[in-house]
Parts: structure tokens; C-alpha cells; sequence
């Protein structure tokens, strides 16, 4: 992995010092609350005459389909990440950053509040083995946590890859766009053709990696420009393939499915959503200003990561909470799909919704600390970058347990360290000659 050092330029953009947009600010807040409706939805819990099960309640039937066209927003939470990553370099740009500085924020910013959460889950897993609790049911809570860590380590390779992309957009914006659409398409037709789902998991790169691209576009304002009837037949047509491609098979309609690995279907849903937030960006600017709504969207958006990453150990409390009330008998828990579970869904998603608030109140601390003012050179932060990833693959590949999330941790810390100047860099050439 390279890191470029970008030199400044005069874009033909507007300026990038312009004050935040709100509107996309309350749609990366609406996309991470999305989230965790999902999966809070996706929460299965009962008990059995032989013990507590834990499962996936979106395997009890149809209803996730129809669901995940509504909540599958990482298309659109990516494309997000392209507008803010672009506004965000071409700011320190123009203050006379570099790339290197912009990779090495990033990296310090997704990495710290991520090393946190871990230790935690890790040290929450040690005290329910030395608990009692049963070796299989801590594995899955394990699993559980570990599942939507995906996204991190995806996020982290988008982002560190952005400066070099950008700076290919700035050059050649449709055919950088275009070869990022073939790769993925590419590798979507080898894996359907060869019934080889790994060679699927190159698009958690190309995928991404696209939809990030058209970020570019949106804060390039190239979409916006376009006409109002070819962004509607734009959106119409990426419908259109994307019912086509569940008629036939080649897709799920489930868009969950979707993820695992990342196929075109989410280019397709991608486009859907641009078009829509493009159609729509001055009523969503505007109601992105409204008192409540604004301090709704400034309260995720100050909080992002630590309530992506602590959804789900939230999640996993109140499971085991209601695990522990259905034994002893206070609560008679329903079978995901019943009448009875969906009743108390409404209650089971505001909960989730509360606790997860609550809890990130204080923990977004951790998050909110500035990253070190000096960085380290492009080697050693594309050296951190890869070994940061290198901790979310072992973790998904191998499951999160106190080894495999003391590893991560510690992973993620050198990482960091990584990104910072070497002790040696950092010293006035004073103190370095005394060194010497």
C-alpha cells in the first residue's frame, strides 16, 4: 500500500472551506441509526429446555427482504465517506497538509476507539468464562461482536486509498470511475460463472472502493448538475438491473445476502440512493436545519464510531439480560417470527436505541481525542494501515475471543504508533545531536 503525497492544486470545485453540510451530516446519522435497527432486528433469543439459544432472527423467514430495502444504507454511507473525505483533504490542502497527514487522522481516528471497544468486549468475555458461562455460548457472543467489524477494516482501506484516488479522479474522473465499475463487475461475473464465493471477497475492495468514488462526484457537484430527468432515469434504470438481477438469480433480493460477499447489487442500490439524495438534497438540507433534527444529527455525528462499535456489545447485554429473565421466569421470550416477538419489537429497538445513546455519552471520549500532531512517514503509515487491517481480518476470520482481542488490540496500538514520528523525528535537531 502506497501513500502519495498530493501537492496542492487549484481545483475547479468550490471551495472546500466552506461550512459543513447538514444535510449530509443527517444522512450519515440517519444511516448509522439505520444500523442499528437492523441489527437490533436481527436479534434472536430464547429459551429451551436444553439452555439458551442465540440466533439470527432474520433467518425465521421473508421479512428481512422487504426490510433490507429499506436499512441496507452502507451504499450510501460509503458514497458519504468519499464527499467528506474529499472536502476533508482538499481543506488541509489547501492549509498545506498532505496525504500522509490526512491517512495518518484517519487511521487515529478509526483505530483508537476501536482498540478501546475491543479491550473491552475482551475483557467482558474473560469475566463470563470465569463466570461459568458456558465455552459455546461466549464464542457466540464472540462471533456475534465480531460480525459487523467488516466495516472497519473496509472503511480503514477505503480511506487510506482515498488521497491517491482522489488525486486520479481530479485527473480522470469517469475513467477512474469506470475501471473501479469494471473490477467489480469483473470479479462479480468470475464468481458467479466459477460458483466460487472467495473470489467474491475482492469486491469488499472494488466495491467500496467505487461507491467511494462517487462521493467524489457528489462533492465535485457533477451530480447535482446533471439534468433532473437523467438523474430520475439513472435511478430508474439501476432499479430496473437490480429487480432484473432478483428475477433471475443472479442476485438475492435479500440485500443483507448482499454483503457477504459485496456484489453489484450494491453498486445498483448505490446508485439508487445518489440519485435520490441528489433529487432531494435542498427539502433534506432543509429539514437538516430544523431545531430537533439538528441536534439529533449532531449528536450521532459526534459519536459515529463509538456507536457503530458499541451497538452491538449493547446489543449482546440486553440479549444476555433477557436470557437471564426467561430463566428465572420473569419473561417468557417468543420465537423470532412469532406475533408475540414482533409485538415487542417496537420496544426490543427503542431500548437498543436508548442504551446504545446512553452508553456512548461517555465512551465518545475516546473517539473525540485529537489524533498526535506529528505523523510518521508514508512507509510507516501504510505499515500501520495494513496492520490494522491485518487485526479486523484475524478477528473476522478467527472470531473474537480474550486472545484474538488481546492481539487485535495490541495490533491496533502499534499501528498507531506506527503513524506517529518516530521518538527520533519528533526531537529537535538539538537533542538528536546529543543522542547521537
Amino acid at each position: 500500500m502506497t501513500v502519495i503525497e498530493t501537492p496542492a492544486r487549484v481545483d475547479p470545485r468550490p471551495s472546500s472551506t466552506r461550512s459543513r453540510d447538514t444535510g449530509i451530516d443527517l444522512l450519515r446519522a440517519v444511516s448509522v441509526i439505520a444500523v442499528v435497527v437492523l441489527h437490533a432486528l436481527m436479534v434472536g433469543v430464547t429459551v429451551t429446555p436444553s439452555g439458551p439459544v442465540f440466533e439470527n432472527a432474520a433467518d425465521s423467514g421473508w421479512w428481512i427482504v422487504p426490510v433490507s430495502w429499506v436499512l441496507q444504507v452502507m451504499p450510501l454511507f460509503f458514497i458519504i465517506g468519499g464527499f467528506a473525505g474529499a472536502i476533508a483533504l482538499r481543506r488541509q490542502r489547501e492549509a498545506g497538509g498532505t496525504a500522509s497527514a490526512f491517512v495518518a487522522d484517519r487511521l487515529h481516528r478509526l483505530l483508537r476507539p476501536a482498540g478501546f471497544t475491543i479491550a473491552a468486549v475482551g475483557a467482558g468475555l474473560a469475566l463470563l468464562s470465569m463466570a461459568g458461562v458456558p465455552a459455546g455460548i461466549v464464542a457466540v457472543a464472540g462471533f456475534r461482536f465480531g460480525q459487523p467489524l467488516w466495516f472497519l477494516g473496509v472503511f480503514l482501506l477505503c480511506q487510506a486509498l482515498l488521497p491517491a484516488l482522489l488525486r486520479l479522479h481530479e485527473q480522470a474522473p469517469l475513467r477512474t470511475l469506470g475501471l473501479l465499475v469494471g473490477a467489480a463487475v469483473s470479479v462479480d461475473a468470475i464468481r458467479l460463472l466459477s460458483g466460487l464465493d472467495a473470489i467474491g471477497f475482492l469486491n469488499l475492495a472494488f466495491v467500496w472502493l467505487t461507491l467511494q468514488q462517487i462521493g467524489f462526484l457528489l462533492a465535485d457537484g457533477r451530480i447535482d448538475r446533471v439534468g433532473v430527468r437523467t438523474r430520475i432515469g439513472i435511478a430508474a434504470a439501476c432499479a430496473g438491473l437490480l429487480l432484473v438481477s432478483f428475477l433471475t438469480g443472479v442476485h438475492s433480493p435479500d440485500l443483507i445476502a448482499n454483503l457477504n460477499p459485496p456484489t453489484n447489487a450494491l453498486l445498483l442500490v448505490g446508485g439508487i440512493q445518489i440519485m435520490l439524495v441528489s433529487l432531494l438534497r435542498e427539502r433534506i438540507a432543509a429539514w437538516s436545519r430544523r431545531p430537533r433534527v439538528r441536534m439529533l444529527s449532531d449528536f450521532v455525528n459526534r459519536r459515529t464510531m463509538t456507536i457503530y462499535l458499541w451497538h452491538m456489545p449493547v446489543l449482546l447485554g440486553m440479549a444476555g439480560l433477557c436470557v437471564v429473565l426467561g430463566l428465572v421466569g420473569v419473561v417468557d421470550l417468543p420465537h423470532p417470527g412469532e406475533p408475540l416477538w414482533w409485538t415487542s419489537r417496537p420496544l426490543w429497538v427503542a431500548g437498543a436505541l436508548a442504551v446504545t445513546a446512553v452508553v456512548a455519552v461517555p465512551l465518545s471520549r475516546v473517539e473525540a481525542a485529537p489524533a498526535p500532531a506529528d505523523i510518521g512517514s508514508p512507509r510507516r503509515i501504510a505499515l500501520g494501515t495494513m496492520l490494522g487491517i491485518s487485526a479486523v481480518v484475524m478477528l473476522l476470520v478467527a472470531g473474537t475471543s480474550v486472545l484474538t482481542a488481546a492481539s487485535a488490540v495490541l495490533a491496533m496500538f502499534v499501528a498507531r504508533r506506527l503513524a506517529q514520528a518516530s521518538a527520533l523525528r519528533s526531537e529537535p535537531s538539538a537533542l538528536r545531536a546529543q543522542a547521537k
